[in-house]
């Protein structure tokens, strides 16, 4: 397949590379300029798309995938598949499927989850939202870039799915962290807790997992000084998501809503940017009842 691949960041750049190493012949844009192993370099998003037989986008909010999506579109033929693995909120999604379907193309929205170890790994999981027909012309290169790939529905599911996921994950984070740093206070030994959580009812991916307490469980950020798997600073992008589309369909989310204003402290008024989004733990471990 000719494949033009837009957004060559932490995740767009293997992700690309793979699809390369695949044997398919990938021509890639970056407004950074970057160069990836086995990617052809375009001069502009547009010149990447050209002549492609599927367009992959994988950019940072949904104002530039319009923008991107303006400049693309015109240059695809009908037929062509323009599959936006980004994570964007609901309503650029579908806007933009509906500018791509109207021109003739397959549209899928299919962000991602796995971090940058998944993109390089090749074990994303995909949360594909469109067609039938679009999801068809997609799916051969989610197996090449991941080990899953989900179709959700229509136009928006893929982001609907994505949102819904990290909002659970946001808020479970909260409440995994606020547990250890009350045991802490109550005298209970970090291994004790998590052997009975992780083995009760307080299950969960953020304990058994990725566990935000260094030295217990798998190894996880924690372990390394809560250097970013998932950083704060994207949580915090993707909980503003929940909530800018909790609002659009009028849906009460009051976890969801404080998960977000949580994280906006800690990435904007504390320590967090830069950060795991699991280094809630320490914070908490300071931090007296208000």
């Amino acid at each position: 397949m000719k494949i033009g691949f837009i957004g060559l960041g932490n995740m767009g750049a293997p992700m690309a590379a793979n699809l390369a190493r695949a044997g398919h012949a990938v021509t890639g844009f970056d407004t950074a300029g970057v160069t990836v192993e086995g990617v052809i370099p375009a001069a502009s998003a547009a010149e990447a798309a050209s002549g492609a037989d599927v367009v992959i986008t994988m950019l940072p909010n949904g104002a530039i995938l319009r923008a991107v999506a303006d400049q693309i579109i015109p240059a695809m033929a009908p037929g062509a598949g323009f599959v936006d693995c980004s994570t964007v909120d609901v309503d650029s999604a579908r806007f933009v499927a509906e500018t791509a379907e109207k021109a003739g193309l397959l549209a899928v929205d299919a962000p991602v989850s796995g971090g940058v170890g998944g993109a390089a790994a090749g074990t994303l999981t995909f949360m594909a939202g469109g067609s039938d027909a679009a999801f068809a012309k997609a799916q051969p290169l989610f197996e090449i870039m991941g080990q899953k790939a989900v179709h959700c529905g229509g136009s928006g599911a893929g982001q609907a799915a994505k949102i819904c996921n990290n909002m659970i994950l946001g808020v479970t984070m909260i409440a995994t962290c606020e547990a250890f740093a009350l045991a802490d206070k109550l005298g209970l030994d970090r291994q004790k807790m998590f052997d009975v959580v992780s083995t009760s009812s307080g299950y969960s991916w953020t304990m058994n997992a990725y566990c935000p307490a260094p030295g217990v469980g798998p190894k996880s950020p924690a372990d390394n000084d809560y250097k970013p798997g998932f950083a704060a600073d994207l949580m915090l992008k993707d909980l503003r998501l929940s909530q800018q589309a909790a609002e659009s369909a009028d849906a009460d989310t009051p976890m969801g809503q404080l998960a977000a204003e949580l994280y906006r402290r800690f990435v904007e008024d504390e320590d967090g940017r830069g950060r795991d989004f699991s280094a809630m733990l320490p914070r908490f471990e300071t931090r007296g009842r208000t």
